[in-house]
């Protein structure tokens, strides 16, 4: 069921929304708010991929769109329309979308806070460009979990750098979601063959911080140099830890099917397909805990991936982690073949 509400309230949203569940006969049952805050040309596809991840989350989901105007008289007014569904493809759950002209656009925090489930957790998704401290960002300041997407800024590298300078417990990254089955598949690998690593080196395509975070994530919880090196992609293309009985790789060409080659082992297929972001917000939601690998993996520093005398177990945590402009600056002079900046990363690894 679909009700559009013009130049509205929060009460009358939240009247809407119990109009509207009595209509289809839903019960409450919903365990989280996602708040999506978005613009309208992207506002799609981001609540596309949350109303399918409500599936297995059942969830009232908030779409902040702002238009502040571009005109000064449009500036000048304050309007609110929604958008309330229940039932159909929307999930298992509630979706408001929230329109904000003029003024109003400055003032989300106002708008949301009452439509917000009581005594539920809150999560906050910037789709595309995120505030640059999302922890005080005013809607940030309501949820458990807020969620970024560094791939989808201009510059993912600098972004990164960002990231690691305003982390605050909650904060995550989509970049980092995607790395979850790389990660699984190479912590297998180290638990099947104990030997020492001495190095490693991270291969996928320009620009993408998921292959940034991979190696950072390397060199953190190694201790051993790690270098950066490009390639085509898609994505991450390849993973190759040495050791000195040879060399754990894992191979994934063609952004689907991966190859494990470890010493001593016959070859093995590995699925590593590229997720949709569904899969990703549907991961994130699984859990509203501090994500310390992420934060500890982030805050090494991109400007020390492929750092030549560099001592293997350095203390990552001790150093400040480089600013925006150095982060890119370091990345240009040290990381492995890889430029400093280019516009529109890829948005998946």
């Amino acid at each position: 069921m679909k009700i559009d509400l013009t130049d509205t309230t929060s009460s009358q949203i939240n009247a809407g929304l119990i109009q509207a569940r009595r209509a289809v006969g839903s019960a409450i049952g919903m365990v989280l708010t996602l708040v999506i805050v978005t613009d309208e040309g992207h506002h799609y596809d981001a609540l596309k991929a949350a109303s399918e991840a409500s599936r297995e989350h059942p969830c009232r989901i908030l779409v902040v769109i702002k238009r502040p105007g571009r005109s000064p008289r449009e500036r000048s007014t304050a309007r609110l329309d929604a958008e309330v569904r229940v039932g159909g493809e929307v999930g298992n759950g509630e979706t408001v979308l929230l329109r904000l002209h003029g003024e109003l656009a400055a003032h989300a925090y106002s708008v949301v806070l009452p439509l917000l489930l009581p005594d539920a957790p809150v999560v906050v998704w910037w789709p595309e460009e995120a505030p640059g401290d999302p922890a005080e960002d005013l809607l940030g300041t309501l949820a458990q979990r807020r969620i970024t997407d560094a791939a989808a800024t201009e510059d993912p590298v600098a972004a990164l750098g960002m990231r690691a300078e305003v982390y605050a417990p909650g904060d995550t990254d989509l970049a980092w979601t995607r790395l979850t089955p790389w990660r699984s598949v190479l912590a297998a690998a180290l638990d099947q063959k104990q030997a020492e690593i001495s190095s490693a080196r991270v291969e996928g395509e320009e620009y993408n911080p998921s292959t940034e975070l991979l190696a950072l994530w390397l060199a953190e919880r190694l201790g051993v140099p790690v270098e950066r090196d490009v390639s085509p992609g898609p994505g991450i293309t390849a993973v190759r830890l040495t050791t000195e009985d040879g060399t754990i790789a894992l191979d994934r060409p063609d952004g689907a099917l991966a190859t494990l080659s470890v010493p001593g082992q016959p070859d093995r297929h590995v699925a590593l397909h590229r997720r949709a972001t569904a899969e990703l917000i549907a991961e994130e939601l699984r859990r509203l805990d501090p994500d310390e690998a992420y934060a500890q993996a982030v805050r090494y520093g991109v400007g020390r991936l492929g750092t030549p005398g560099q001592e293997p177990g350095a203390d990552a945590a001790s150093p400040p982690a480089p600013g925006a402009a150095e982060a890119a600056e370091a990345t240009g002079k040290k990381a492995a073949k890889k430029p400093a900046a280019k516009p529109a990363a890829k948005p998946a690894s």
